[in-house]
């Protein structure tokens, strides 16, 4: 076996120890690297490492990532959900599953005002779960709705994960924008459908609101409400999307227009305060450095990995293997599904696209197709157990009497929907390409 191999296989077998003995993604990644480059190469295999995080720091798209962050910040202390899930669920509430309809929907809303998954979860959890409990919802339904409707804030633009995805693939973070569009709004239709199914074939898993709890709004004030708390988050999400699809302004200043405008809604809804502010900014501080502690360890990382051409021993393998570009894609997507059982999505595509990437570019992929897919199929990094952060979100907000098995039994559904509709994406991959090439040619 070559020093070359041997070394490839320590990069490997130590960053699987370091996560299996429960350290932190970012120092495993990031110590990794350092441990093996200096192996290989002495103090040269540390200037490697130092060198890919420095070129990970001048990427200027990643400047974005704080602004959005701060944008959802402002946006879940501005209570915007609030009013909005109130008068939809009144609105939709004579219909079977109108509730749950009111959840996804809200979601959708604010999945697209967010873009980031622990904001929309809770947020949704505490608004949604009592009233559905309380309703008469089946718990494991309930707790599966929120969960996967506060997930699509990772998928559906903007989102912090499009912007990291975008800067590592060295992709227009816009046309991805673009490209995710479809494939969010598909998921989220097919969570409705799910519902409205189910509540047809099981009433008593999603019954309507009884006419006594209709009664306390009346149907006029029920649209009225919901047109009025529909329009600020429109708003935002024209003056972030709209900006960015007019023209008019990159994604990284878009996301500070977002957060300007987030702000000024929660002025609008007269929940700002400087406590407000400062909660708003230290949490700010608090994700904006996890993702970058992250993505410079992964850079280390992977520089190493490069550097000891794992990319090109990979790719002559895959192509000596003879198991065409499809049955590398399947690989791929089987070890991402796995993988995101135990890690988070960031973690997820530090690890795989350095290997995958580059095969897929010999096989001839697009690499906006094939990374669009990539962010949905992420979706299950959220819902499935033993780790998905989804769960543990929703959990925190149950009462005690609801074991968290039901969420576990809830979210299975949704993860096979999330399966589908990635395949349906691989099957038709127009649903991914056909908004970037119209809009953007």
């Amino acid at each position: 076996m070559s020093v070359q191999i041997m070394m490839l296989l320590l990069l490997f077998g130590l960053m699987v120890v370091g996560l299996i003995v429960g350290q932190e993604l970012a120092f495993v990644l990031g110590g990794v690297g350092f441990v093996v480059g200096y192996i290989s190469w002495g103090g040269s295999g540390a200037t490697i490492a130092m060198t890919k995080i420095y070129d990970q720091m001048q990427s200027y798209s990643m400047i974005a990532i704080p602004m959005f962050v701060l944008m959802a910040n402002f946006l879940t202390h501005s209570k915007v959900a609030d009013g909005l899930f109130e008068s939809i669920r009144y609105l939709f509430g004579p219909l079977r599953g109108g509730l749950g309809l009111a959840v996804i929907v809200v979601s959708t809303v604010f999945a697209a005002t967010t873009g980031i998954v622990g904001a929309s979860v809770v947020t949704m959890g505490m608004l949604s779960l009592p009233i559905l409990l309380r309703s008469g919802y089946k718990p494991s339904l309930a707790c599966g709705m929120v969960c996967a409707g506060g997930s699509l804030g990772i998928l559906i633009p903007p989102s912090i994960m499009l912007v990291s995805m975008g800067s590592y693939a060295e992709l227009s973070v816009g046309k991805l924008f673009f490209a995710a569009i479809v494939p969010g709004l598909t998921l989220s239709l097919c969570y409705v459908i799910y519902l409205m199914v189910v509540a047809q074939m099981h009433p008593d898993w999603a019954p309507a609101m009884s006419e006594e709890e209709l009664a306390e709004m009346p149907l006029e004030k029920r649209i009225k409400g919901s047109l009025i708390n529909l329009v600020p988050p429109l708003l935002l999400i024209v003056a972030v999307l709209g900006s960015i699809f007019g023209g008019i302004a990159t994604p990284t200043e878009a996301a500070g227009v977002g957060a300007f405008f987030a702000l000024l809604l929660a002025i609008f809804y007269k929940q700002f305060s400087f406590q407000m502010l400062y909660e708003s900014l230290i949490d700010t501080m608090k994700t904006t450095a996890m993702v970058f502690m992250i993505l410079f360890g992964a850079a280390a990382f992977t520089g190493i990995f490069m550097s000891l051409d794992g990319d090109q021993l990979i790719a002559n393998w895959v192509m000596s293997a003879g198991i065409g570009k499809w049955g590398i894609f399947a690989i791929m997507c089987v070890i991402i599904f796995l993988l995101g059982m135990f890690i988070d999505w960031l973690g997820i595509v530090m690890i795989v696209f350095p290997i995958f990437l580059p095969i897929m570019d010999l096989f001839g992929f697009d690499r906006l197709w094939l990374v669009t897919c990539t962010a949905v199929l992420l979706q299950t990094c959220f819902l499935t157990p033993p780790f998905g952060f989804a769960l543990f979100y929703v959990k925190g907000i149950l009462p005690p009497e609801v074991p968290i098995q039901e969420v576990y039994r809830g979210v299975v559904p949704f993860i096979a929907i999330i399966l589908v509709v990635t395949a349906l994406c691989v099957l038709c991959p127009s649903l991914v390409t056909f908004l970037p090439n119209m809009i953007i040619g």
